[in-house]
């Protein structure tokens, strides 16, 4: 009896990166959900259908950003130090249009320069790695954006302990958005400190009527934060597509910009950097026949469900979607919406990336077996293979396989203790609903 017992023992230990992972993770969401309530109105929903999605979030009742929503309170614990002056989070007035208009001046660069800098800042930090190297692709591009983000605040290169800073303050934020690590503020005060003593040496002016510490903490949500972020997340979105899809890895490198830009939109359909923006509704929102969304409602604008929804086969990639003539249902918002607040970086972030991924795929072929979602907490585990190497690889795709299956139970368990515990710290302290209401009585 021991022996069929010992086997079914086996068997199940065996098996556990093929379901415990999704059952821990469902867990987490009926947790979380438990512990943050029930504030928000899903779009689209019940109540806002998908054919309503841009109707609502571009009504100019649908623009507020942090007062009023316990879920703030979360985000701005994630996003710390400076939550208050970071400018998705600012409320709409004249502090949130100074801070508008400084990222605009830093964003203000030709076309030729930010291509020139992008491929400049890919090809130092390839430099530094391995010529047949396994790397995790997200923290592979964090050098990259800290560099490139440095140079666009500063117009000089970022030496490279301001760099070690970027991507220490940068990791530990999105590591902790992820539920993967615990937030580290020494490590996020270091570059505070750093950004302080350097604000005379930025090439634009800074927001007006803003204090020097509210300053330095501008700079570091808005580019060395948000920027390198969102940045090295979206290339190791395109870079693990590329590496999983041969024919399209090809065609990015050998293909036009326009074909390059159908790769690169089709990526963010599929993984859009956001996956649920927040606004709080400053008046009522008619929805007809009597309907209205109230005032002080928090709206959770879907990305994933708007991107998939009225698509045949939406999981699948397909680029040709974004080729002539494009899919009448098509719907894709990678920037937002321009009428609430879109990235201030619509217009730099795809000149950049379609540098950047030329200048890694001149040198480099990417084969990854690894799993890719939306929120990839593996950090997109791929192998670099130089041009021309003709190698076999299968053996290393398989144990990458194997090593990523088996690290997604343990960083399950890891993502439910410790973003169980930061839900609860961020409800218990309370920083945004304490700014705006600083007597708790």
């Amino acid at each position: 009896m021991l022996i069929p017992a010992a086997a079914a023992v086996l068997a199940a230990v065996l098996s556990l990166p093929w379901w415990l992972p999704g059952r821990v993770v469902a867990l987490r969401v009926r947790l979380f959900a438990r512990i943050n309530g029930d504030e928000g109105i899903p779009v689209p929903g019940d109540l806002v259908g998908v054919e309503r999605f841009m109707e609502v979030y571009s009504h100019p009742a649908a623009g507020g950003r942090s007062k009023g929503a316990a879920l703030s309170d979360l985000f701005w614990y994630w996003l710390a130090p400076g939550p208050h002056v970071h400018q998705e989070h600012l409320e709409a007035g004249e502090r949130y249009e100074a801070v508008a208009a400084a990222t605009r001046g830093f964003l203000a660069v030709r076309r030729t320069d930010a291509e020139g800098l992008a491929r400049r800042c890919v090809a130092e930090v390839l430099d530094d790695t391995g010529v047949r190297a396994h790397v995790r692709l997200r923290d592979l591009m964090m050098p990259v954006w800290a560099a490139f983000y440095y140079e666009t605040v500063f117009g000089e290169p970022c030496p490279r302990g301001a760099r070690d800073l970027i991507v220490g303050h940068a990791d530990d934020v999105v590591t902790a958005l992820k539920c993967c690590g615990l937030r580290h503020m020494r490590r996020r005060d270091r570059l505070t400190r750093y950004l302080a003593a350097r604000l005379p040496d930025v090439r634009c002016p800074l927001p007006a009527g803003l204090p020097d510490e509210e300053r330095a903490l501008y700079l570091q949500g808005t580019f060395f934060n948000t920027a390198v972020v969102q940045m090295s997340e979206a290339m190791a979105h395109l870079l693990m597509v590329l590496a999983q899809h041969p024919r399209a890895q090809e065609e990015a490198r050998t293909g036009d910009d326009r074909r390059l830009d159908q790769l690169i939109a089709e990526t963010m359909r599929l993984y859009p950097l956001f996956g649920v923006a927040h606004r709080i509704t400053t008046a009522d929102i008619p929805l007809g026949g009597g309907a209205a969304i109230p005032s002080g409602s928090v709206l959770c604008f879907n990305y994933p469900d708007y991107h998939r929804a009225g698509l045949p086969d939406p999981g699948r990639f397909d680029p040709d979607r974004f080729a002539p003539p494009r899919h009448r249902d098509l719907r894709h918002i990678p920037f937002g919406v321009a009428a609430n607040r879109p990235c201030p970086a619509w217009r730099l972030a795809p000149i950049t990336m379609r540098a950047a991924a030329r200048e890694v795929l001149r040198r480099h072929t990417l084969v990854s077996s690894a799993s890719h979602t939306r929120s990839m907490p593996n950090r997109g585990p791929c192998l670099l293979v130089p041009r021309g190497d003709t190698r076999p690889h299968r053996p290393a795709l398989l144990l990458m396989r194997l090593r990523d299956r088996w690290e997604d139970v343990w960083r399950s368990l890891v993502q439910l203790v410790l973003g169980t515990y930061m839900v609860r710290d961020a409800r218990r302290r309370r920083m945004c609903g304490r700014h705006f209401d600083p007597d708790p009585s």
